[in-house]
């Protein structure tokens, strides 16, 4: 992959991000992937205060010189996204993913100081207007992604992002095995963003219940819920889903009805969702949210973050 643009970009063997993934990604994983070949990010949401956030980008840095990246959440609902921000810059990380805004920041004062941003987009409009702000690459999040997904299909998308943008494209979405790999670099992408399989490895610290739940549930078995954050989230369609359902709550309804008080709304249910989140990941109990993709549908067993990298650029 020696003319790869993305590999060439971040200096690493195989054009593979292990994608941020909140409250999953941990330092261990990030340098694991990293010594195995590939890059990853984490989300800076996943530390609570600016000095938990400084510790992990030291810690990484300590044990590995390999280049990795922070995800950013840029719109209103992140009141420490400024904050993050700055101490990222500061710290010299190699990238950053930007989401759910607008990355105009980001890239002016990344841009001083070399670090690479890559943005999340979901169609075509998004990613012209982040081509024209100065994205170095954009992320092309499809419907088949996990996390919050985009809502058109992989090829479609990467068909239309191909015609129309001149910048490294990384797909996004429906990515678990060497075939899965292949066909999204051979729809002439320039890289790939992998998270669901990961969360399947020694390394993860989420309980044994979520794991266990990646391996029994299938495809199938994957829903979007809007009760989370905001906006809509696959998660596994857990009894204790099936029960609750998944429609907009009270709060959700609420926050699309009153403009005024939009950003307000959204960050009360961002706060709630990411405790109903963590409680999840890391409580003993089966019935209940566990976010995962599709990918899903391939995963059989829990192995070493370097066993599921070999695997997926491999065979």
């Amino acid at each position: 992959m020696e003319n790869n643009k993305i590999c060439q970009m971040l200096d690493i063997q195989y054009p593979v991000i292990m994608a941020p993934m909140f409250l999953v990604s941990t330092v261990e994983m990030i340098v694991e992937a990293l010594e195995s070949g590939i890059t990853a990010a984490f989300p800076a949401m996943n530390y609570r205060t600016d000095n938990d956030l400084r510790t992990a980008i030291a810690e990484i840095k300590s044990k590995t010189n390999k280049s990795f990246g922070v995800n950013l959440i840029v719109n209103k609902s992140n009141p420490k996204y400024q904050q993050q921000l700055n101490t990222c810059v500061e710290m010299g990380v190699g990238f950053f993913i930007t989401s759910l805004g607008n990355p105009k920041e980001v890239i002016l004062k990344s841009r001083e100081k070399g670090i690479k941003v890559f943005c999340d987009v979901t169609n075509l409009q998004f990613a012209n207007k982040v081509v024209e702000l100065g994205a170095d690459a954009i992320i092309a999040v499809s419907s088949e992604a996990g996390g919050h997904a985009g809502n058109i299909p992989t090829k479609e998308l990467i068909t239309e992002l191909k015609a129309h943008i001149d910048i490294p494209i990384i797909s996004a979405g429906g990515i678990a095995t060497h075939t899965d790999y292949l066909e999204k670099l051979a729809l002439g992408v320039d890289g790939v963003s992998v998270g669901t399989i990961f969360i399947a490895s020694n390394e993860c610290k989420v309980s044994d219940d979520y794991k266990k739940a990646l391996i029994e549930y299938g495809a199938k078995d994957v829903v979007l819920t809007s009760n989370l954050s905001g906006s809509p989230l696959t998660v596994i369609n857990t009894p204790y889903v099936q029960k609750i359902g998944i429609e907009a709550n009270w709060l959700n309804r609420m926050m699309y009805k009153h403009k005024k008080l939009r950003k307000y709304l959204k960050m009360i249910i961002a706060v709630n969702g990411m405790r109903k989140i963590e409680k999840a990941a890391f409580g003993a109990n089966y019935n209940t949210y566990f976010v995962a993709g599709p990918s899903i549908e391939h995963i059989h067993d829990i192995k070493p973050i370097k066993d599921i990298v070999r695997s997926l650029v491999e065979g």
